[in-house]
């Protein structure tokens, strides 16, 4: 990880729970710094407001990749490069 030093402004009393929190985990300011500032960052990141989902009803990630598994297991007995040569010389 690259850091850099820069000055910001930062208010007194998170200044003091960034502290506290520090000397409770035994860790530094800066790691605490940067670890509520990036987990924050991730859980904005991860709001996708409701009217931008159209298919929030019917998506599920589980299934997608089931499918995907299922793909690999019928790519195998293909030869692509002959298939495609196949295609492209009349024969498929």
């Amino acid at each position: 990880m690259t850091t850099i030093l820069k000055e910001i402004k930062i208010d007194v009393e998170l200044l003091k729970a960034i502290e506290r929190r520090a000397k409770r985990e035994n860790t530094t300011e800066d790691k605490i710094f940067n670890e509520v500032i990036e987990n924050g960052l991730e859980k904005k990141e991860s709001q996708i407001p409701e009217h931008l989902i159209g298919n929030k009803n019917t998506y599920n990630p589980k299934k997608n990749w089931d499918n995907l598994k299922n793909i690999k297991k019928t790519i195998n007995g293909v030869k692509p490069v002959k298939t495609l040569l196949d295609l492209r010389t009349g024969k498929g």
